[in-house]
């Protein structure tokens, strides 16, 4: 999986389209970024990916990018670009 995928991948979450998001926005930038929505990502990354996030993990995603970090350290990509 490419960045672009693991982004459009996280888009369809947050039900937005891809080019509205970069690893810059915030979760403050995204409506369907509230306590649903994290539900729906950690759910998402769990059945998808094997990913199960850790409180630690919960806390310190505050962007996009801070998500592709996550999938990054459990090998669920490993490009970086675009």
């Amino acid at each position: 999986m490419t960045q672009r995928e693991a982004v459009t991948w996280i888009a369809q979450i947050f039900e937005m389209a891809p080019d509205q998001l970069s690893p810059d926005t915030h979760r403050d930038s995204v409506p369907a970024w509230d306590s649903l929505g994290i539900l729906t990502l950690m759910a998402s990354l769990d059945s998808d990916f094997g990913i199960v996030l850790t409180d630690e993990d919960i806390q310190a995603v505050k962007t996009v990018g801070d998500i592709l970090d996550v999938m990054r350290r459990h090998g669920t990509f490993t490009s970086t670009s675009s």
